[in-house]
């Protein structure tokens, strides 16, 4: 029995029971609207008119989750195609295309990723790229997500040393000082010119053969150079080669876990499912050797069976893929056979070769299984463990607001601070908070450029206006086309505003933010006597905070972080203001900081004369000269 519901699509109106008599006993595509005409749910059938009948009679044993979605359905469309592997891939584009709320959605899109070795370059490089391109290179992947990549690259990194940085060579050996990665041993350093052209592709072929695989035949060149290196008494190459072999039969070692006489491309899927989550984990086995695995959130499963789910993923992972492996080892079976023969096929026929999909029952594949399993409930796991941490951000976050009647949700909070050495070189920090966690590639520094001398409320005024000048000029940017929001670096606007100060700060930057016609929350954070967080003011007044409370925890935490952000800005440019007077002779630390002290800045000090500079504490004529000297010198060779 039909159901004979008539429903309205717009004007016109949707007669279901006629529509179902017209549809065609052939294969195709159906697609459920709502009656806002979103598509919610996306489905192949071998005979459209049987699969979508059954959805509107009467008595069927249906789901919750499909009882849920026809009670939605307004009308329906549906594309007829030659084949049912036609429909197949239709349907999987159409998902993609539409992401319909009742289908079960792969969360994270799979990326692919390549290594990338230059080798056809004088001087290799190797990185992680996107896809791959005919420019000479060898590429080595593709790799699934982004951490086996990012692993197989830090691996690369221990073993072999490559250059990291940006120098260009050989245009830029023996220019400049070795960096940081050559005195930690994290780089063969070809900079310092003690390496030859012949010497640096040697290490990039290797690079190429641990990638490719060749393990057994890249330890016995080592052995070989190991043994010459000996033999010519150059002890510190021989063991250089010695922790390499070690350490390349150690990953070779940790591998080869897999017992598998064939040998060949295998990705194996586990599923595990709770409420409306899911995860799904896949190892990626090449040649006997696990190189990779990583997880993926399957949203709206709720009402799915795990082989709903393992089905659905393999229908959209593979889809359109760069990679197929020749054996997919699944731990859930589809129900219906002939889905899985459907599904083999297409993936046969994109491949051009067989591939085979799996379902052990017993035996070594059955343990595979079962530790990709264990692997994807530790995924589950750690999301619900995050889900229940952001709750609890959510409950402070909800307090806060309370405390200081907000009236809404301080999802972004920035926080300021000011630093300085008795008043010279100030600089200001800008620390971000995004739903009660630190956001710190959102966190700026300002160098103080119109105040002198030890004045925190000129700089933190300055520094505020600065923050929302650039925000203003990006926002006229991005309605003008010429920025996109995504790369914005001072929007969006914040929800709170925290300074690391007393009443005297709030007032200063309120008369500012008043002016630019700013209104958002400002508060500071009061400290006590030994310098920790006592308590927040505003414009009426301070505000008490229990030290016991999620809030006052929250708020200290806030401050600690804006306030190591401006000490470590301050030290990095700080650091450079010392290295530069520490150039000239007769410079001490004791003379350095007077200076500092008294003109609070480098650029202060370069434009002293020799007498203002003899008539700072410590100072003689001597070292005044040296000072001037040594800056009027510079700038005539800068000049």
């Amino acid at each position: 029995m039909i159901y004979g519901a008539v429903r309205e699509r717009g004007i016109c109106v949707f007669d279901f029971e006629e529509e179902i008599k017209n549809l065609p006993e052939q294969p195709g595509v159906y697609l459920m609207h709502n009656s806002d005409g979103e598509i919610i749910y996306v489905g192949k059938a071998k005979v459209l008119k049987n699969r979508v009948t059954q959805y509107f009679r009467k008595n069927s044993n249906h789901t919750p989750k499909v009882l849920a979605m026809v009670a939605q359905v307004a009308y329906f469309e549906y594309i007829i195609t030659d084949s049912e592997r036609e429909a197949l891939a239709l349907e999987c584009n159409l998902i993609k295309k539409h992401r319909p709320k009742y289908n079960i959605l792969l969360k994270d899109d799979k990326q692919y990723r390549y290594i990338k070795v230059t080798i056809n370059e004088p001087y290799p490089r190797v990185m992680v790229v996107h896809g791959t391109r005919n420019d000479g290179a060898k590429y080595y992947g593709p790799y699934m997500g982004k951490g086996t990549a990012r692993n197989t690259m830090d691996i690369i990194r221990r073993l072999f040393k490559p250059p990291t940085c940006s120098r260009k060579f050989p245009r830029d050996i023996r220019k400049g000082r070795p960096c940081l990665n050559y005195h930690i041993n994290a780089c063969f350093a070809p900079c310092t010119g003690r390496v030859t052209k012949e010497e640096y592709r040697k290490v990039f072929f290797e690079i190429c053969r641990f990638l490719e695989g060749k393990h057994e035949k890249l330890i016995k060149e080592l052995t070989e150079e190991m043994k010459e290196a000996s033999k010519d008494l150059l002890y510190e190459k021989a063991a250089a080669c010695r922790d390499k072999i070690n350490s390349i039969r150690e990953i070779s070692d940790r591998q080869k876990i897999v017992n598998t006489s064939h040998q060949t491309d295998t990705d194996v899927i586990a599923a595990v499912a709770e409420g409306d989550i899911a995860y799904i984990e896949v190892f990626f086995i090449r040649d006997g050797r696990v190189v990779g695995r990583e997880n993926y959130r399957i949203e709206n499963s709720r009402g799915s069976t795990k082989a709903d789910i393992v089905t659905d993923f393999i229908k959209q992972f593979y889809d359109g893929a760069e990679m197929i492996p020749d054996e997919i080892i699944a731990g859930e079976e589809p129900e219906d056979a002939e889905e899985t023969e459907l599904i083999a096929d297409r993936l046969r026929a994109m491949k051009g070769r067989k591939v085979t999909l799996t379902f052990p029952k017993r035996g070594e594949k059955v343990k595979l299984v079962a530790m990709v399993r264990m692997n994807a409930e530790k995924a589950l796991s750690n999301h619900k463990l995050r889900i229940l941490k952001e709750k609890e951000k959510s409950g402070v976050l909800e307090a806060m607001s309370d405390l200081l009647s907000l009236g809404k949700i301080p999802n972004r909070i920035e926080a300021y601070d000011i630093s300085n050495i008795q008043g010279a070189d100030n600089v200001g920090a800008m620390a971000v908070f995004e739903y009660g966690r630190p956001a710190k590639r959102k966190y700026r520094s300002f160098k103080i450029k119109t105040v002198e001398g030890a004045d925190d409320y000129a700089s933190m005024r300055e520094v505020i206006y600065r923050r929302f000048r650039h925000g203003l000029d990006e926002e006229e940017a991005v309605a003008a086309g010429k920025l996109n929001i995504r790369d914005a670096k001072f929007l969006p606007y914040p929800d709170l505003i925290l300074l690391d100060g007393g009443k005297g700060h709030v007032r200063a930057v309120t008369e500012l933010m008043e002016m630019m016609d700013i209104d958002i929350p400002l508060y500071g954070m009061v400290k006590n006597d030994r310098h920790r967080t006592r308590a927040l003011t505003g414009a009426d007044g301070e505000v008490e905070v229990s030290p016991q409370s999620p809030v006052f925890k929250l708020v200290t935490h806030i401050q600690d972080e804006v306030h190591d952000a401006a000490i470590s800005y301050f030290r990095k440019l700080h650091g450079k203001i010392d290295s530069e007077l520490d150039k000239i002779p007769g410079i001490g630390e004791k003379r350095r900081t007077a200076l500092l002290t008294k003109y609070g800045s480098i650029e202060a000090i370069r434009n002293a004369e020799v007498e203002e500079l003899a008539d700072v504490e410590s100072m003689d004529l001597k070292a005044a000269e040296n000072v001037y000297n040594y800056f009027r010198s510079n700038r005539q060779c800068s000049d």
